[in-house]
């Protein structure tokens, strides 16, 4: 049996860490080519700017989707500059785009995120979405992890709270998708079998959320540091990234997919689908009542939706649902990486009584 475990080549966090972009980029050579989202364009970059005296740098504002479109244009522009890295700040398109972009012309890249929703930074992937329609097009499979991953926590810390607690709703995928995969011999995402470092590591991030994210969430709140928050993020970004990409994905994420059918004005973040479908996972392989209330307590004491209601999805027709569970078991969806045999039918049981369990709970409250 092969596993594979992948990592960022380095992570970086901590207080004012971007003042340290120049020291790590300076590795990889002397002209960059700085991509950022439109807010990271305004108040962070020119931050940034300060520790990169000693390069040539090139800025592009984002243009907030990753298009096949967005990333031909970014590359050709990198070229002219003859630039010898990448380096992406921003949230999770921005960040996709710039790994693209420096896949495409095989360049080192730096990531900057300036929010901790998902796990998305870390990662040898990039999600690549129709220009016109908005919708997923195809998942682009890197020849690498990036680079550097620098995080900044005074930056995450200024950003609002829902993203921070969003990322937690992905990251608290992590382990039971990982343990699942594990008992199953599943593959992960880059194909092979997930190692005992990738599974130790999905579980940290499980603990780390339980023990810090109720003070994680305090502290975004009033934009300061303090060490449960610098805890939260590290497992939102680097632990939860190791871990999906490492030792594979089950039900919630495949769950979250067919919820995204539902939220036609993307109101809704990817990682608040997330941890619905974690709810919705612990019906449908049937953990146990001690399990099934400490998840629900973490979810209500951080912010994470326990009923359809909390979607937006409460007014949604079971012809409605059916569709989105029809996605959920799609023949290629990560689903049937549970430990037992699923089905539409089987999934939209589970995702009801989920959700009745949590207006129990509401009305209890």
């Amino acid at each position: 049996m092969i596993t594979a475990t992948l990592f960022p080549g380095k992570y970086i966090q901590g207080y004012k860490a971007i003042e340290r972009t120049g020291e790590f980029a300076t590795r990889y050579g002397r002209s960059a080519f700085v991509l950022g989202s439109p807010s990271a364009f305004e108040k962070i970059i020119p931050s940034m700017q300060a520790s990169m005296k000693e390069m040539s740098v090139t800025i592009e504002k984002f243009g907030r989707e990753c298009s096949d479109e967005e990333i031909s244009r970014l590359k050709i522009k990198a070229e002219e500059k003859n630039c010898d890295v990448v380096i992406g700040v921003g949230g999770g398109k921005a960040l996709d785009t710039a790994k693209a972009v420096a896949h495409e012309m095989d360049k080192p890249v730096v990531i900057v995120p300036t929010i901790a929703s998902t796990d998305a930074p870390c990662s040898s992937l990039s999600v690549i979405y129709r220009e016109e329609t908005g919708r997923i097009k195809r998942v682009l499979l890197l020849r690498r992890n990036p680079d550097v991953v620098l995080v900044d926590t005074k930056i995450i810390a200024e950003s609002p709270v829902r993203f921070l607690v969003a990322g937690m709703g992905d990251a608290l995928a992590t382990w039971f998708e990982a343990e699942s995969c594990r008992i199953k011999y599943a593959k992960n995402m880059v194909g092979y079998k997930s190692s005992v470092t990738a599974q130790a590591l999905a579980r940290l991030c499980y603990d780390v959320l339980m023990e810090y994210g109720p003070a994680a969430k305090s502290a975004c709140e009033r934009h300061v540091v303090i060490p449960a928050f610098e805890h939260v993020v590290e497992a939102n970004t680097l632990l939860s990234g190791v871990g999906f990409e490492s030792a594979g994905l089950a039900a919630a994420h495949a769950i979250q997919d067919g919820l995204n059918a539902l939220d036609r004005q993307y109101k809704y973040y990817h990682g608040e689908k997330v941890a619905f479908g974690v709810l919705a996972s612990l019906f449908l392989t049937s953990k146990s009542s001690e399990m099934i209330d400490e998840v629900y307590s973490f979810c209500e004491s951080v912010g994470l939706p326990t009923t359809l209601a909390d979607l937006g999805m409460d007014d949604a027709s079971d012809e409605e649902l059916g569709k989105a569970v029809s996605i959920a078991c799609g023949d290629k969806e990560t689903i049937h990486n549970e430990l037992i045999p699923v089905s539409p039918e089987s999934v939209l049981a589970a995702m009801k009584v989920a959700d009745a369990e949590g207006l129990r709970r509401k009305a209890m409250s």
